[in-house]
């Protein structure tokens, strides 16, 4: 297997992070790669465009509600989209309050320990 990928996108708030790298995703896909996106913004907005719906669960949300992240599943906070896109929130304090580097932190140990990166380009 080939060693694993990443990308990141980063920014001021409001300059098209979540349009640019879902866009940039799906243009990989079509390529056949194979792709998780872990969305790190506290409003969850980035994987709509993939998911075709509204801002999915985030793993601190769903931690939240089922106890704590050892609780959950990864099919709980994992959602497949377009072109077999596998899309997860990490989640956050609401903008401005707090630190959202814990939800990623939390979210990337909760996956990598769960075997969701086992498949992926």
């Amino acid at each position: 297997m080939a060693a694993l990928r990443q990308i990141a996108f980063y920014g001021k708030g409001g300059i098209g992070k979540s349009t640019t790298s879902q866009n940039t995703l799906a243009a990989l896909v079509e390529l056949g790669q194979k792709i998780l996106i872990v969305g790190c913004d506290p409003k969850a907005d980035s994987t709509r465009l993939i998911l075709n719906s509204k801002a999915q669960g985030t793993v601190l949300d769903l931690a939240a509600t089922k106890g704590s992240v050892e609780d959950l599943e990864l099919g709980d906070v994992l959602k497949t989209g377009y072109g077999g896109i596998k899309c997860v929130e990490s989640g956050g304090p609401e903008p401005g309050v707090g630190c959202a580097g814990r939800g990623v932190i939390t979210s990337i140990n909760f996956l990598e320990e769960n075997g969701a990166y086992d498949d992926v380009d």
